[in-house]
């Protein structure tokens, strides 16, 4: 079996676990940092917005089960894509989308299908989520792995607190 690796950022890495995690050829979802100039970035040093790195998620995928389009797709659903500027109630450049590509056929997915979104009419805003080449990933501290899973009352509460939840509903809900 052939494992590759996805990175998507979209704001809190907790809230980008579970949607990767349950579907069908996704052997493990990783939480942690991307994109900065840091080398081994604590969550503490991230959060300063001095590092450069976004929470983002590190996929290992199946390609035979699941493609890389398919994960941009799932990428879309659990994301606001016209806003820039961070995530929901997490704002700045450690929680703004990003779709990280490692080579030019997932770059042309992200952009086609970042295009096809544009075209959809979902959203009266333009699609300003960026599509950057895949750097080094850093997982985050051990307490931040599997949030959802290991804090379920609290992810609940901020899932829906940071109007994540709310949105997703109103704006996926197909």
């Amino acid at each position: 079996m052939a494992v590759k690796k996805a990175v998507f950022a979209g704001g809190c890495f907790w809230c980008m676990v579970k949607p990767f995690e349950t579907q069908p050829g996704i052997l493990s979802v990783t939480s942690g940092y991307t994109g900065g100039h840091v080398p081994n970035p604590t969550y503490e040093q991230v959060t300063t917005g001095t590092t450069g790195h976004t929470e983002a998620v590190e996929i290992e995928y199946d390609p035979e089960i699941i493609t890389y389009a398919q994960l941009v797709e799932i990428y879309w659903q659990q994301t606001d894509p016209t806003d820039a500027l961070g995530q929901f109630a997490d704002r700045g450049d450690s929680y703004r989308p990003v779709i990280y590509y490692s080579d030019e056929a997932e770059r042309e997915a992200a952009e086609n299908s970042k295009q096809q979104l544009q075209a959809s009419g979902r959203f009266d805003q333009p699609i300003v989520t960026k599509i950057e080449p895949r750097t080094t990933f850093y997982p985050a501290e051990e307490y931040h792995q599997d949030y959802y899973k290991k804090n379920k009352i609290h992810y609940q509460l901020y899932r829906e607190g940071s109007g994540r939840a709310g949105f997703l509903r109103k704006n996926w809900k197909d």
